[in-house]
């Protein structure tokens, strides 16, 4: 009903991105890579001020072996707009965090996900009057 108990994680210990196993657990499949809470609060506090303004409708969440994906579509039949990806591999050298267009062009990459977020904020125009 909910939640996994801690005796489905059997001899494996989940702490964030960081699986650590026991001796005799060789062969066994690595659990997805996925946003923690603050990840998702700062990602879902974005997509409701741009949902809001009207420029965003729909999301999906996918949780695959070596990423995590958030994408953010116009529409839900179309491609996505962008894609926020966190990619643990990659945290050591250019920073788990990408914001990814529509096109396959990396926006921003880094390792504060705050500051990749900003990317995709509005900026402030001067209007005529």
């Amino acid at each position: 009903m909910g939640g996994a108990l801690l005796s489905d994680l059997d001899d494996s210990v989940v702490r964030g991105d960081v699986v650590r196993s026991f001796p005799g657990t060789a062969g066994r499949e690595a659990p997805a890579v996925s946003f923690d809470r603050r990840e998702l609060f700062e990602i879902l506090k974005l997509y409701g001020r741009m949902v809001a303004e009207g420029e965003w409708r729909d999301y999906a969440i996918d949780h695959l072996k070596d990423r995590a994906v958030f994408s953010v579509f116009r529409r839900a039949s179309e491609a996505p707009l962008y894609r926020i990806e966190k990619d643990p591999k990659l945290a050591q050298r250019q920073g788990a965090y990408s914001v990814v267009a529509q096109g396959g062009l990396v926006l921003k990459r880094g390792q504060d996900l705050a500051r990749v977020l900003a990317v995709l904020e509005k900026k402030p125009r001067l209007v005529d009057l």
